[in-house]
C-alpha cells in the first residue's frame, strides 16, 4: 500500500473551493475521507449542511469513499467529534488537512476584537484543535500526516488582513514545533500557502489572475504531503497556478559584541546586521 490509498483523512472546510478539491483528488487516490464543514458564509456566519453533503455525494459518485462532518473547528467539542467521526466511520485517522477558514478583513485601525477573535478562533485554534483531537492516535500507531493552510498574508503580510495573516503565521509556528516533537513517532507536519480562485479570494486577487489559480493545481502536493511516501516535515511550501515552490526563513551571520553597545554602536552596525546577501537557512539556536 502506497501514497494516500486506504489512509483516513480528515479535511475541514472541504465544502467547497481547496477543501473540495482536496477532498476529492484525496478519495479519488484511495483515501477513506473525512469532509468536514459547517457551511457557513465566509465571515463564519450560518451553518449548514448541504455543503459537506455534496462533496461527499460526488465522491461516491466517482467510485470513493467519503463520510461527511459538520462539527466547528473552533471548539474543542466540535474537533474532537470530527475525529470520532473518522474513527467511527472508518476505524482509524491517518491524516488531518487543517484547511477551514473564515475572512473578516479590515485595517488594523478599524478592527475590532470581535473580528479579531473570531478569526483566530476558525484559523489557529481550529487547526490546534483538530490536530490535538488526532495527535494521540497518530502517537498510538506511530504514523500521522498534518498539513496546515497558511498564507502569503501570514508570510509576508497584506493590507486589511491583520487578523488573518497573524492566525497563518501562528500556523506555521505550530508546524514548526510539531515537526520537531512528532518525528520519533513518524509524525510529519507541514504548511501550505495555497493560491487559488475560490470564494475566499474571488474580490481580493484581480480576475486574470485568479482565472490562472485552479483549485485543483494545488490539491496535488497536499496529497502528497499527506502520503505514506512523504517524510518532509517542518516545511511551508506556496503552491498555486501549476508552481510548487518552498519557502523558509534564513539568517545572516550578524554581529557580535563583547560588551552591552550603546545606541550609536549598535547604529553603525545595522547594516551589517540587517544584510542578507549571504545568509543561510535559518534554525533554532536552542
Amino acid at each position: 500500500m502506497s501514497g494516500v490509498e486506504d489512509k483516513v483523512v480528515v479535511v475541514t472546510g472541504a465544502g467547497g473551493g481547496l477543501g473540495r478539491s482536496y477532498a476529492r483528488f484525496l478519495a479519488a487516490n484511495g483515501a477513506l475521507v473525512v469532509v468536514n464543514d459547517l457551511g457557513g458564509a465566509r465571515d463564519g456566519s450560518g451553518a449548514g449542511t448541504a455543503a459537506a453533503d455534496t462533496v461527499v455525494s460526488e465522491i461516491r459518485a466517482a467510485g470513493g469513499r467519503a463520510v461527511a462532518n459538520y462539527d466547528s473547528v473552533a471548539d474543542e467539542q466540535g474537533a474532537a467529534a470530527i475525529i470520532e467521526t473518522a474513527l467511527n466511520e472508518f476505524g482509524a485517522v491517518h491524516g488531518v488537512i487543517s484547511n477551514a477558514g473564515i475572512l473578516r478583513d479590515g485595517a488594523f485601525h478599524k478592527m475590532s476584537g470581535e473580528s479579531w477573535d473570531a478569526v483566530q478562533k476558525v484559523h489557529l485554534y481550529g487547526g490546534f484543535n483538530v490536530i490535538r483531537a488526532a495527535w494521540p492516535h497518530f502517537r498510538e500507531q506511530q504514523f500521522g500526516r498534518i498539513v496546515v493552510a497558511t498564507s502569503t498574508s501570514g508570510l509576508y503580510g497584506n493590507f486589511g488582513q491583520a487578523n488573518y495573516g497573524a492566525a497563518k503565521a501562528g500556523l506555521v509556528g505550530l508546524i514548526n514545533t510539531l515537526a520537531i516533537e512528532g518525528a520519533k513517532y513518524s509524525i510529519t507536519a507541514n504548511a501550505i500557502a495555497p493560491l487559488a480562485a475560490t470564494r475566499m479570494t474571488e474580490d481580493i486577487a484581480p480576475q486574470e489572475l485568479l482565472d490562472k489559480l485552479n483549485p485543483e493545481l494545488v490539491a496535488p502536493a497536499v496529497g502528497y504531503l499527506v502520503s505514506q511516501e512523504n517524510t518532509d516535515t517542518g516545511s511551508v511550501f506556496v503552491v498555486g497556478g501549476g508552481l510548487v515552490q518552498r519557502v523558509a526563513q534564513f539568517q545572516n551571520s550578524g554581529v557580535t559584541f563583547s560588551a552591552p553597545p550603546s545606541l550609536s554602536e549598535i547604529a553603525a552596525q545595522w547594516s551589517q546586521i540587517s544584510d542578507m546577501s549571504e545568509a543561510t537557512l535559518g534554525s533554532n539556536p536552542v
